[in-house]
């Protein structure tokens, strides 16, 4: 039952603190006590007054918000399980596979934290892996094998009517879970942060569907975690270190000069990991070979990331995407230096690869697999660097060659407007993330300041 007609209505409470006077209603509901707090004697005793008028009606009460069943919006008609279905096929031919997956882990959180009873027939992991990987996936729930079914029909008879949102209590309840991993740790400020968002488009959404009246996701400063952009300069890798690994890598049996072009065109050029999996060889504008000195050019066009099969249009692992930031069609030229012009040409002629080719297959010719550059550097890092540096932060994921790659260029005096147009950046997004990591320009600064003409002391004359 989700409402009941057990209410006993108490006096108002005062308490007066130092900020001023509160005026607490309260009322008990099947013994469970409710409160409302007012800053007006009048306005807690016209609350007071509904509550009272609604109990000599004979009315029932919402046991999710302790109010009067007509004081609720259509949130009391509408299952949680049922509305976050319909919010998920309404919005998945409108985003990206990386968002549906994000939708699903939030909605899986939010989805267990407003069960009524926890699961008795069930082990919780098959409960949070069924609802992630088939409740919220618009393309598989209908085929959903018949244990699978069988708990998400429990979860649909077991979950909270959306009048629950209505109920502050249980809306932190919600958050709380959001903002904990699995072992009761915090979770990362990032994803808080995602899962904040994502929780409050479903809440506009409920809005406009009248659903609920309002958003009761909490508003303003301090409500979500502080997060950085920044590059944690610790990651960055010297030029030293990154020849030992990348030669490391090329020394690899299986694919280690496929690989060691794949990740030196991250270090050189600094593209994503899904831009540089994109490449085909036309899009290396090389010089003739007998010009191995000279620049050439690279030309992204296309991401490829990685979201997983069960969350793409066409089934495959990696989906498709414009490039991050830019209008649809749109490209980005990036110079390309010697040196590694004559990585992309060794590594052309040695695949014998035609321009129509990707430029960095896999070993089946498909796209190269995230997993497979993924461990080759991992095994680099381990065989190359010492123990405490393994340990840190230096060069731990793929992306630290990117994040290396455009701070060189800063460091080496490359206007933040140029570095931002080659990286697919904004200037604001490019200066908060790499700006602690700018170094070794300070005596030319100090140059420039100096080059302005000093103030000439005048002392008072007459």
């Amino acid at each position: 039952m989700d409402s009941t007609y057990n209410v006993k209505v108490w006096k108002t409470a005062t308490y007066k603190g130092a900020r001023g006077t509160t005026y607490t209603v309260r009322w008990t509901l099947d013994g469970q006590e409710k409160r409302a707090p007012f800053a007006t004697r009048a306005l807690a005793d016209a609350f007071r007054s509904e509550l009272v008028s609604a109990t000599r009606r004979g009315e029932a009460f919402s046991l999710a918000t302790g109010r009067p069943v007509s004081h609720t919006s259509g949130a009391s008609a509408t299952n949680w399980y049922e509305f976050a279905i319909q919010f998920v096929d309404a919005k998945w031919l409108h985003t990206s596979g990386n968002n549906r997956k994000n939708v699903a882990k939030a909605f899986m959180t939010a989805t267990i934290a407003l069960l009524r009873t926890e699961p008795t027939g069930f082990k919780p992991i098959d409960v949070r892996t069924a609802l992630r990987e088939w409740a919220f996936n618009t393309k598989r729930r209908n085929d959903a094998p018949p244990d699978v079914a069988a708990i998400l029909r429990w979860v649909e008879r077991n979950t909270l009517t959306m009048a629950a949102w209505e109920d502050p209590e249980k809306v932190e309840e919600v958050l709380n879970a959001l903002a904990t991993k699995l072992d009761g740790k915090p979770a990362a400020a990032s994803c808080i942060k995602r899962h904040r968002r994502i929780m409050n488009v479903a809440m506009e959404y409920a809005v406009k569907h009248k659903v609920l009246r309002s958003n009761p996701l909490p508003k303003g400063r301090g409500t979500a975690p502080k997060t950085s952009s920044a590059v944690d300069k610790r990651s960055l890798i010297n030029p030293t270190q990154a020849a030992a690994l990348l030669g490391w890598v090329r020394r690899r049996t299986r694919g280690g000069r496929r690989l060691h072009a794949f990740l030196a065109t991250i270090y050189y050029a600094g593209p994503r990991p899904e831009e540089a999996v994109a490449m085909y060889v036309r899009d290396a504008v090389l010089p003739d070979e007998e010009d191995e000195d000279q620049w050439s050019e690279l030309l992204f066009h296309t991401a490829q990331p990685e979201v997983g099969k069960q969350w793409t249009d066409t089934g495959e692992v990696h989906e498709e995407r414009g490039l991050k930031g830019r209008a649809a069609g749109d490209t980005r030229n990036v110079p390309c230096r010697p040196a590694l012009t004559r990585i992309l040409r060794e590594h052309i002629k040695t695949e014998k690869l035609k321009p129509g080719d990707l430029l960095f297959p896999g070993e089946k010719g498909g796209l190269l697999a995230g997993s497979v550059f993924r461990r080759a550097w991992g095994t680099a890092r381990k065989k190359v660097l010492t123990a405490d540096e393994c340990a840190s932060p230096l060069g731990r994921r793929v992306y630290d060659l990117r994040h290396t790659c455009l701070t060189t260029w800063l460091n080496n005096g490359v206007p933040p407007a140029q570095v931002a147009e080659w990286a697919g950046n904004s200037v604001p997004v490019l200066l908060a993330t790499y700006a602690r990591c700018i170094s070794g320009q300070l005596k030319d600064h100090q140059k420039r300041i100096e080059a302005t003409p000093d103030l000439e002391e005048r002392h008072g004359e007459g």
